[in-house]
């Protein structure tokens, strides 16, 4: 039986880590880290599944440090990889592990759609031990010659589910035969659907599998309210929501839905700003920065914003439109309540919904608060800290302009195998096996 690691400092980490460990402030390792560790420090092949926000980012990025630490990789010949199905997530992977490689003298590049080939290409060339890749634009630049993964020691799969609900799973499926056959594989999934259970078969070895928060992973510290409001009360409702202290993300089924409430937010005081899929990727990482920043207070966003975004702080998300499906809303709520923080999930349900969200409910294991609500009702102040919206316009920054691509960079933008990263942007929730791109 392994033994679990009752801290950092008897993991076995490489020294440079865990001085960056006290550096960053972290002195104890988390439930799917205590539990990975040791095995992944090992050598030995890891299945981990935990909820979005259980720490799952160093659980595999340190051993995968750990692990190539010393080495150095030749012009477009990685030595690790780690495979994510969002642009949103890559980056913030990049930015997690970015001060851990550099404390062990790695160099770490990112290849994602929605952004320059040429210039990835270039970081690519110039040498990177560690790879984070969306899988379309990785194949991309595979098949311009810039990078071969015949070198890659490491390989991690991260959100597995997502990627087999984006349709990913034949890229990945192409990906993973090219890596060095003899490699250490981790793959980390909050579910084990077929085509998630169809890969750990295929090309993980005798992994031993670790399970924090099983099941559909329901948050302890994480409230659930189902509010009951009447169409015409709505739109207020979600104003004072919206105009409470702090921030908050306000998930929309559409882009057009998102960009209008968007507006109707700001016309009332409140500093809002739409993010969807129709932005482009400088854009959408301005709109993040502005969010984290607390420029904007209100992030109207479809469901691009469910997977790979960590903001501290974030108490508050709320489901305008409700998810259809069980695994968006606990993505969606998975914003909140990171990394033993404690929050709260509300969803507004007009009468006709009401049945629809009781099964979904039901289907993700939840038992939520209901109450019936209007603007400025004592439960919607208790539960959302709404309050009155001072009704003076405010305006944001907008985001910078998107140039015309350079030529040779059309695979970066929409179409292609380089283009947006499977992102849905509008109307519910799509259920198709075609891969999107990254």
């Amino acid at each position: 039986m392994t033994t679990v690691a009752p801290s950092f400092a008897h993991t076995g980490l490489a020294p440079a880590l865990l001085a960056e460990l006290a550096a960053q402030g972290i002195t104890a390792p988390f439930p799917i880290q205590e539990a990975t560790l040791p095995d992944s420090l090992a050598g030995r092949d890891v299945l981990g599944r935990g909820r979005t926000g259980s720490g799952k980012t160093l659980a595999f990025g340190l051993p995968l440090l750990s692990r190539t630490a010393g080495r150095r990789a030749r012009p477009g010949r990685p030595l690790a990889l780690v495979l994510v199905p969002t642009r949103e997530l890559a980056q913030q992977v990049t930015t997690a592990l970015d001060p851990y490689a550099r404390a062990v003298g790695l160099r770490c590049a990112t290849v994602v759609g929605g952004l320059s080939l040429n210039r990835q290409a270039e970081a690519l060339r110039a040498g990177a031990e560690l790879v984070v890749a969306t899988p379309g634009r990785l194949h991309d630049l595979i098949n311009r010659g810039d990078v071969r993964l015949d070198q890659v020691g490491v390989t991690v799969l991260d959100e597995a589910d997502q990627m087999a609900d984006m349709g990913f799973l034949p890229q990945v499926t192409r990906l993973l035969e090219q890596v060095a056959p003899n490699g250490q594989r981790m793959l980390f999934s909050a579910t084990l659907d077929g085509g998630v259970d169809r890969l750990v078969r295929r090309f993980l070895t005798d992994p031993v599998t670790h399970s924090v928060d099983p099941g559909t992973a329901t948050v302890t510290a994480m409230t659930h309210h189902v509010l009951h409001v009447e169409a015409v009360d709505k739109p207020a409702a979600l104003s004072w929501i919206a105009a409470r202290e702090g921030r908050t993300i306000m998930f929309m089924g559409t882009k057009h839905r998102a960009d209008r409430v968007a507006r109707q937010l700001l016309a009332k005081g409140v500093r809002a700003a739409a993010l969807h899929g129709g932005k482009s990727q400088p854009q959408r990482t301005r709109i993040l920065e502005q969010f984290r920043t607390g420029q904007v207070t209100a992030l109207v966003a479809t469901d691009v914003a469910a997977r790979g975004i960590h903001v501290d702080g974030l108490d508050l998300v709320v489901n305008v439109d409700p998810p259809t499906d069980a695994k968006d809303y606990l993505h969606r709520g998975g914003r909140t309540a990171r990394a033993g923080e404690s929050g709260t999930v509300v969803t507004l349900v007009l009468p006709e919904q009401r049945q629809e969200v009781s099964r979904l409910m039901a289907t993700a294991g939840i038992s939520p608060e209901s109450t019936r609500v209007r603007p400025g009702h004592p439960e919607l102040v208790r539960v959302t800290g709404a309050r009155e919206p001072s009704g003076v316009p405010v305006t944001i920054a907008p985001p910078p302009a998107v140039p015309a691509p350079r030529r040779g960079d059309a695979a970066g933008q929409a179409g292609g195998t380089g283009g947006r990263a499977g992102h849905r942007s509008s109307g519910r929730p799509r259920r198709t096996r075609r891969p999107r791109t990254s």
